[in-house]
């Protein structure tokens, strides 16, 4: 594929197009292959490394660059970044059916392994097999996005998981350490903290410190975090022990 420019011409290779069809015209994308994908998923964040061409096409194929008055009629605006983040961010990845076969594929193994690597049958603290979170999905009859994230799907396999009682599943659990001086409001704030924690482990009110052992979600550590911070001002610690509960071995039915 042949781009043609004032006084110069690039070749395209291994190109991969991303369209986008608004206010009745279509707009494309010449990027490289895996990088859009990258970019939705905020591993990839210069727009240069994504894209061929720094350029907004109506057919890249052609080589026919969108006008300014094109952008500004579908757009509102012809500030070219803006235009080719909303292409990237809403339009559609043009690729082969084989390739989308393996591209959908390779999603669905990403998000049951996030699954695997994250969660715990709570009754035995054992993460379940890939092969198990796999067949799981497809009892819910889950289909890939391929605009969104594996992460992001993955916490809605967990949440539908858990919503349809197939299997007993929860997100592994962080044991954290929670240290505080003694005064008079510690007490206070230790009911603050209980709602967010799992289950305390160990707690000690000896001494100039207190000081608590807990396991807790993971969706919760900022929260706790942020209450240290600002009932404490800073003078509350909170160290990682553990990022991820586990036993060893995996569960079988």
């Amino acid at each position: 594929m042949v781009i043609k420019q004032p006084n110069t011409q690039i070749k395209l290779t291994n190109v991969s197009v991303v369209r986008l069809r608004k206010g009745g015209k279509r707009f494309e994308l010449a990027c490289y292959k895996n990088k859009v994908m990258e970019w939705r998923s905020n591993v990839e964040t210069d727009l240069d490394e994504v894209l061929q061409i720094h350029s907004v096409f109506l057919n890249v194929s052609k080589g026919q660059v969108a006008s300014k008055d094109d952008m500004i009629k579908t757009f509102k605006t012809d500030e070219v970044d803006k235009v080719i983040q909303e292409i990237l961010k809403k339009g559609e990845l043009q690729v082969a059916e084989k390739e989308r076969s393996n591209q959908l594929e390779s999603m669905w193994r990403d998000i049951a392994n996030i699954v695997t690597d994250n969660c715990v049958n709570p009754q035995t603290k054992r993460p379940y097999t890939v092969t198990m979170i796999e067949k799981a999905m497809q009892d819910l009859h889950l289909s890939v996005n391929p605009k969104r994230s594996s992460k992001s799907q993955a916490l809605d396999v967990i949440k539908q998981l858990q919503k349809n009682n197939l299997l007993p599943i929860q997100r592994a659990q962080m044991r954290l350490r929670i240290t505080l001086p003694q005064g008079k409001e510690t007490k206070k704030l230790r009911e603050k903290l209980l709602p967010s924690i799992t289950s305390v482990e160990d707690e000690d009110f000896e001494g100039t410190e207190y000081e608590l052992i807990a396991l807790v979600d993971p969706g919760q550590y900022r929260v706790i975090s942020e209450l240290l911070q600002n009932e404490t001002k800073g003078r509350g610690q909170l160290e990682i022990m553990n990022l991820r509960e586990k036993e060893e071995g995996d569960e079988k039915f």
